[in-house]
Parts: C-alpha cells; sequence; structure tokens
C-alpha cells in the first residue's frame, strides 16, 4: 500500500509503451517516433521495471497504464495483466489503470470487471483519439458500468495530441474526438464514476474548466505539456474555484515527473495550492486518502 506520508507526490498520467514479454510493436513505433520528435524526448521506451525504479528514487507514486488502440490503428496493446502484475509486486508505488479498446464492448467489460475484482486495477485510461471513437458512443457504456459500479476513477485524453502529430495524414488518427464537452454525456450518464479530463485540453481549454466546475464528479489532469505553456485561466482557476479538482501528471515518458514539478514552481500556482496539485488531490480521487 501507498504510504502517503513517504512520498512528495503522485503522477496520475504514466505510459507503459513497450512489454517486458513483447518487442515493440511496429505500427506504435511510427507514432513514438513522431511523438519523440515533437516532444524533443528520447526514442528508446523505458520498461516498466525501469519506470517504477525512477519514480521510487524520486519518492513519486503514479498511475501506470496502457493505451489499447487495437481496433483502431491495429497495434498491439501491452496487457493490462502485466501492468497489473508489476503493479502487486511494487505496490509502494504503482496504481495500476487498465486501457480496454471501447469497442470491445461487453466483451470488454467482462475484462473489466475481473481486472479490478481479481487483480487490483484502480481506475482505467481512454483515448478517443487514438481509439477513433466518440467518448459517448453506446458501445463503451458496458465498460463504464463496471466503472462505476466500483466508483473507480477513468482518465479521457481531451484536446491537441502529441500522437500522430506530424505525420501524413496525422497518421490517420482525428483530433475532434479529443473535444472535453463529447465526454459531457458520459459524466451525465455515470455520475458514480469519477472523470478525470487528461491534459490542458487545448484548443478547448475552457470548456474542461466549465465541465470541472458544473459536474462534481469530474476533474482534471495537467498532463502532457510543460507548464510554462499553460493558458493564464489553467493558473486562475487552479488557484480559486478548482483548487481541489485539478492534478500533477507528467505523461511519462514523454516528459520527467521533476521537470513539470521545477516549472510548476515558477508559473504562479499560490504555495497553498501546490500540495493538493501534487498530491492531495489525487490521493482523494484515487481513494488513497
Amino acid at each position: 500500500m501507498i504510504d502517503l506520508a513517504t512520498i512528495r507526490a503522485i503522477d496520475v498520467h504514466v505510459h507503459a509503451e513497450v512489454s517486458c514479454h513483447d518487442p515493440e510493436d511496429p505500427v506504435m513505433g511510427r507514432f513514438f517516433d513522431a511523438a519523440s520528435a515533437y516532444f524533443k524526448a528520447p526514442r528508446e521506451r523505458p520498461k516498466i521495471p525501469e519506470i517504477i525504479e525512477i519514480y521510487r528514487r524520486e519518492k513519486i507514486a503514479f498511475c501506470l497504464f496502457t493505451v489499447d488502440c487495437e481496433s483502431s490503428i491495429g497495434a498491439k496493446r501491452v496487457s493490462n495483466y502485466e501492468i497489473a502484475d508489476f503493479a502487486a509486486k511494487n505496490s509502494d508505488v504503482v496504481i495500476p489503470f487498465a486501457s480496454i479498446d471501447p469497442r470491445k464492448g461487453k466483451l470488454g467489460a467482462r475484462e473489466a470487471r475481473d481486472l479490478v475484482e481479481n487483480h487490483g486495477v484502480r481506475g482505467f485510461k481512454f483515448h478517443g483519439i487514438m481509439q477513433d471513437i466518440h467518448p459517448a458512443d453506446r458501445i463503451a457504456y458496458p465498460i463504464y458500468e463496471v466503472i462505476a459500479e466500483h466508483k473507480l476513477p477513468a482518465i479521457f485524453h481531451t484536446g491537441h495530441s502529441g500522437m500522430g502529430t506530424g505525420m501524413r495524414g496525422g497518421g490517420g488518427v482525428r483530433l475532434k474526438w479529443g473535444q472535453p464537452i463529447l465526454i459531457d454525456d458520459v459524466a451525465v450518464d455515470f455520475p458514480d464514476m469519477k472523470i478525470v479530463l487528461a491534459h490542458p485540453s487545448w484548443p478547448w481549454v475552457d470548456e474542461s474548466l466549465s465541465m470541472a466546475l458544473h459536474k462534481d464528479n469530474v476533474f482534471i489532469d495537467l498532463s502532457g505539456w510543460s507548464p510554462k505553456y499553460f493558458a493564464p485561466q489553467i493558473i486562475r482557476y487552479a488557484n480559486t474555484q478548482l483548487r481541489s479538482k485539478m492534478m500533477f501528471g507528467s505523461d511519462f515518458p514523454l516528459i520527467h515527473p521533476d521537470k513539470w514539478i521545477e516549472a510548476a514552481k515558477q508559473v504562479g500556482f499560490k504555495d497553498e495550492v501546490m500540495p493538493a496539485i501534487l498530491k492531495d488531490n489525487a490521493a482523494r480521487v484515487l481513494g488513497l486518502a
């Protein structure tokens, strides 16, 4: 179990992009090439044990997940069960999340239930852009029903996507599925599911802020961008009306958690707000406090 007194932060957005058992998927490899160029990040993707070592050394707990986009782009996912197994052996820092392609529908719901009830999974990750699907498509609802039944959080990608940026035709993925307001129906239909809108949601920043203000089950993670590039209204709302709704996320391995934290100290977050962003809000959303 995670001892909140011994960690300095909780990173709610960390990717497991390569398996310890299988070679890197060549379809995903093309997206990794482009994303590394876009983020000016190292091309080599760390495996799960390396990620765990980095975060343990930094005294940061983290949510770890893959992105299942098997039906949309034909890339083999990293197994949710592999992530859950590593998390079980490293529960002092790892919080296991799962990703299930929404088009797997009822079969995906069976996997979701097994992961939650038998393998300790604490939340889920969806990426409408990479999964090429409207977040409120009814085929996903059986999966959402399992998540809501267990009152777990689900992270939804919002805004621009580094994945596909610079590729021919954007790698065939459509940015329209990243518009935050598309998730509003999910928030209404599943009030017991904690919805985390990932990233600052550019160019639809104000939609995410509005949803987090309006819905008690909607939160925001600030991953995927260095804080020095945040729109000013993000800082303003984090310091005021949404101080209990915003959480630290890095988007590792594309952004290192230390670099995010150091940048965040320079952009105007109030001193009394930083502990909530870095740890306290996530601890509450994740059921750790």
